[in-house]
């Protein structure tokens, strides 16, 4: 069995369990995890990591009109990224943040007790307004499975946002030269604006533009190659 699917094999298993943990664990806020030891702060972000993985491979929550499967999804971005960066000893808080945020807006469901089924209107969508952040193999611009995934929850979060206009900004990291670095940058926005505007995200306009190697998540020295860089932040203006 290849590593992917250990994984999502995994992610199913966990369900019943991390769900509970999961829930639990939504009462702490970003601050609060950041005042933990590296050991303690690990263990809170792969918990949630877990659970949020969980729910995207959960066929119910999947299928679920509600905004649990975004938060899920943005949530096993921004956990994997701030358990990325714990790897070497670093803490991220803009990640950290992030993974508290999209963690405590998942709402788990605890043991259904029979009721009499009302028919309701269905809640609006809210309007995510980002950044959803996309990573990119080295020296490509191809869309990734995982940032996909990405981009498919923001396209879902999009339709709560009316004709608002969106930006893809992109950016490399430092392995190559400045000049070839911004043309990657240009060509990375340009296919997240593709990949958007092919699924109906058009509303005011997407902006596509690249900044080569400059604004780093990860300030690393030249010629270095670094994943946290080679990104494309899109936003809903």
């Amino acid at each position: 069995m290849q590593r992917n699917q250990i994984r999502i094999a995994l992610g199913v298993a966990c369900a019943a369990a991390c769900w509970p943990a999961l829930a639990a664990a939504q009462t702490a806020t970003s601050d609060e995890l950041m005042a933990l030891d590296n050991t303690a702060l690990k263990s809170e972000l792969t918990s949630r990591y877990d659970g949020a993985l969980a729910a995207t491979q959960d066929t119910a929550i999947v299928a679920a009109d509600n905004p649990t499967y975004l938060w899920a999804s943005q949530a096993k971005a921004q956990c994997g990224i701030a358990l990325g960066f714990m790897k070497s000893g670093t803490r991220d808080p803009v990640s950290i943040g992030k993974c508290v945020d999209a963690t405590n807006r998942m709402r788990p469901a605890g043991p259904a007790a029979p009721v009499e089924y009302v028919a309701t209107p269905a809640e609006p969508v809210a309007c995510g307004k980002g950044p959803f952040i996309v990573f990119f193999d080295w020296d490509s611009s191809a869309i990734t499975p995982d940032a996909a995934q990405i981009l498919d929850s923001m396209i879902a979060s999009y339709a709560g946002c009316g004709n608002a206009a969106v930006t893809a900004s992109g950016y490399a990291d430092r392995s190559g030269s400045d000049r070839y670095n911004q043309g990657l940058s240009v060509r990375r926005a340009e296919a997240v604006r593709s990949y958007l505007a092919s699924r109906s995200v058009s509303g005011g306009g997407i902006t596509a533009q690249g900044f080569g190697e400059s604004n780093p998540r990860v300030p690393t020295a030249d010629g270095v190659r670094e994943l946290q860089n080679r990104r494309v932040e899109i936003t809903v203006n």
